[in-house]
């Protein structure tokens, strides 16, 4: 259930992600991620949202993905939190209305989860700035239906691509539509000689087994 976009947008989102510096890759010095996996790549896409031209690219391409993938779709939530502000550009670059999944219920007040106003049976659209495993985006989708509105498929800016993603999207029935992915990632690092050629078995070897990848 997950596609990727056009070959030409997944190259031009990848160029653009390494050339501000949201995506490193360190194969020879792994990070270490929240989950304990040691991990050749970093992502952060929040760091697009500090660069206006890269912002704009991207808020174009996820509105044009809506537009060609959900044109039933009457309504954007974002995930929490880096899909909150991605959505919302989106949503406003749709003229749709916008929402949010918190993570977890707001602990006060009326202790929502979904914020903003969502309507029975609306056709909501989700917006994520990164998948990896899919799991949390999944959760928030599963919000949304529990709300009352129909989930329609979800847009994302960036996933690794991992089996156990497609598998989860699979089982949840969900369709996601990825800007881009690890491999057109790995291919423009190449070209702009980020990685070396012989570096690119240990990169394919992480997003085989990224769970005991250099341990």
């Amino acid at each position: 259930m997950i596609t990727i976009a056009k070959p030409e947008v997944a190259r031009a989102i990848s160029l653009e992600l390494l050339d501000v510096g949201a995506i490193k890759i360190r194969p020879n010095e792994p990070f270490k991620w929240a989950s304990g996996w040691n991990s050749p790549i970093y992502c952060d896409n929040r760091l697009a949202l500090s660069f206006p031209e890269t912002r704009t690219i991207i808020k174009h391409y996820l509105a044009d993905v809506i537009r060609s993938t959900y044109p039933d779709a009457q309504g954007i939530a974002g995930v929490a939190t880096a899909g909150i502000p991605q959505g919302a550009l989106v949503a406003e670059s749709l003229d749709l209305p916008f929402m949010y999944v918190r993570s977890k219920p707001k602990g006060h007040g009326m202790e929502n989860l979904v914020e903003g106003k969502i309507e029975k049976g609306q056709k909501i659209v989700m917006v994520e700035d990164l998948v990896s495993t899919g799991g949390s985006s999944i959760k928030a989708a599963e919000a949304i239906k529990a709300a009352g509105a129909e989930v329609l498929g979800m847009a994302a800016i960036f996933t690794y691509g991992f089996d156990v993603a497609h598998e989860n999207f699979k089982k949840a029935e969900i369709k996601l539509v990825c800007l881009s992915d690890y491999t057109h990632l790995l291919d423009e690092a190449l070209a702009k000689k980020l990685i070396q050629p012989d570096e690119l078995e240990t990169l394919s070897e992480w997003r085989e087994n990224p769970s005991e990848w250099g341990r």
